[in-house]
């Protein structure tokens, strides 16, 4: 049985105090919340608290960003009403990308085989092209290869293929996707 009276993440040091409050304020006036729906202002926003972020992003409302220093977003990507990014690692997130609306980015976990259920963290990447449906689960150290999909409501434990189209918990590859060019 685990014994939670021993859990020490004393280890992990995602920023200072005064920066990850002035960040959970914004967070929640301004991205958290639905009333404030401008994509270029939350993405400089973003900017200031160090997050690399590139052109054409849409941040719709209510999305919950843990740490925007751990967070890279590129060109034309699309992030829908809910999505929850916590990024206690790295999430790096490549051109044209769609996380639909209610998705989890999960770079962290526990260790259910230590007794102290020590936490681990592990990053994650989504190449160009990938698509994240309504609902879905993307768990820690996963990287989604160019093109792939996660259909809404599974959840992602392991790498996705180029191109691949998966579903179910855990996911898996269930078809190619086919991308028209006209």
């Amino acid at each position: 049985m685990q014994d939670l009276s021993k859990f020490n993440n004393s280890w992990y040091k995602p920023g200072s105090v005064l920066k990850r409050s002035l960040w959970y304020i914004t967070n929640i006036l301004f991205f958290k919340s639905g009333l404030f729906p401008v994509s270029s202002v939350k993405c400089n926003m973003l900017r200031f608290f160090n997050a690399t972020v590139g052109t054409g992003v849409i941040i719709k409302p209510n999305v919950n960003i843990k740490y925007p220093w751990f967070l890279v977003i590129r060109n034309n990507v699309w992030i829908g009403e809910g999505v929850w990014i916590d990024n206690l690692a790295q999430v790096t997130i490549h051109n044209n990308v769609c996380i639909s609306q209610g998705a989890f980015l999960l770079t962290g976990n526990h260790n259910y085989s230590k007794i102290s259920f020590d936490l681990f963290v592990k990053p994650i990447i989504l190449e160009d092209g990938v698509w994240i449906g309504a609902r879905s689960i993307v768990c820690p150290g996963v990287i989604a290869h160019n093109s792939s999909i996660l259909q809404a409501g599974s959840v992602a434990v392991a790498d996705l293929e180029e191109q691949g189209i998966y579903a179910g918990n855990p996911a898996v590859k269930i078809k190619l996707r086919q991308i028209k060019t006209f």
